[in-house]
């Protein structure tokens, strides 16, 4: 590349991170919120979201300098300007039921650099960085980026076209459903509002998802059939329970995903099956790579992989999990039949497994 492009191209990432720190800083003080009130000059903002009104006439400046934000009159002085919202912007920084959502991205993006000294410091040493390093923002952001989805999609078009799975959920006798790492909830919470006759099962070993996710589940009225626990999948007391075990984006993150197949496999009754969302990454490695395979990469790199090493021996996946990998780990896991599911997503690629 061109060395005027590379420096095109990086200060446009200058803009594009100022503009994600911008709207970190509208969605975590309900600056944004404020506006959707009815808050429209820098003090009325300020006051309803309890902020310094010079700070927030600052940032409401840089929001509409930068077009995230409108302004009816750029002549007007600066404490009597009001800003409001563009056609559609309110529904990507507030509506966290929209598949346009986006505060939360911002969010994710801010937590994930959150333990960057330290990431720094496994640069040098082959150490890992913790998961819990990563702070609230993260586990928040990336929570509800995935919520979006599972709330839109996951019960009204991805389990549907699995048509034998969707059948089973929907008859009688209930089937049990076992959520693998299951973060802040959502994806269970999502098949048991689909399926109303099932029971759901969340599994995570991080203890703050798992607090989100239970809170998430009584704030639904959903906590009589879905049930969130600490705890290992490879219980032996969890056994031959479920008819569809899932686990969504979490397999390349893992040290040992062997082993965590391999317990899916040992959670699935007789006539059970597996779906597993990972990411939708290229079939080989190819350079420069499309949009989707930078975003993974620089995922990777600074969280996927850094998580996987803490525990070791370790895989070392990375986000950029191949297919050819990941079918290597069912079929090491016990699983005889592997197949990818019809389902079209962006990021993330399905697979059915099966005993």
């Amino acid at each position: 590349m061109p060395g005027e492009a590379l420096v095109e191209r990086l200060f446009e990432a200058v803009l594009g991170f100022n503009d994600l720190h911008s709207v970190y800083i509208g969605d975590r003080l309900g600056l944004y919120q404020a506006i959707a009130d009815g808050a429209a000059t820098p003090s009325e903002v300020a006051a309803a979201a309890g902020c310094d009104a010079r700070y927030v006439r600052e940032w409401l400046e840089h929001q509409a300098v930068t077009g995230i934000l409108a302004v009816d009159d750029v002549d007007a002085a600066p404490s009597d300007r009001r800003y409001g919202f563009p056609a559609g912007h309110a529904e990507v920084l507030l509506d966290r039921d929209s598949l346009n959502y986006m505060a939360a991205f911002a969010r994710m993006m801010v937590g994930i650099v959150n333990p960057l000294p330290e990431l720094l410091e496994a640069f040098r040493t082959g150490a890992g960085v913790p998961y819990a390093h990563y702070g609230q923002d993260f586990v928040e952001g990336q929570g509800d980026m995935n919520r979006t989805q599972f709330v839109q999609l996951l019960g009204r078009e991805w389990l549907p076209a699995v048509p034998d799975v969707h059948a089973r959920l929907e008859a009688e006798p209930a089937a049990r459903v076992a959520d693998v790492a299951c973060g802040t909830g959502w994806s269970s919470i999502s098949i048991a509002r689909a399926y109303p006759r099932v029971r759901v099962d969340g599994f995570d070993l991080d203890p703050a998802s798992i607090e989100l996710a239970r809170a998430a589940a009584e704030q639904e009225g959903l906590s009589d059939r879905v049930d969130f626990e600490v705890r290992d999948a490879a219980d032996p007391e969890l056994a031959d329970r479920y008819q569809l075990v899932t686990v969504f984006e979490a397999i390349h993150d893992l040290a040992k995903p062997v082993e965590a197949l391999r317990a899916v496999h040992g959670l699935l009754a007789d006539d059970g099956v597996a779906v597993i969302a990972d990411e939708r990454v290229a079939d080989t490695f190819t350079a420069p790579g499309d949009e989707v395979e930078r975003v993974m990469y620089g995922w990777s790199i600074l969280h996927c992989l850094p998580v996987g090493r803490v525990e070791q021996p370790s895989a070392e996946t990375g986000t950029a999990m191949r297919v050819s990998t990941f079918e290597g780990y069912a079929r090491d896991a016990g699983f005889e039949r592997v197949e990818i599911l019809p389902i079209e997503h962006d990021f993330w690629r399905f697979y059915r497994l099966e005993r």
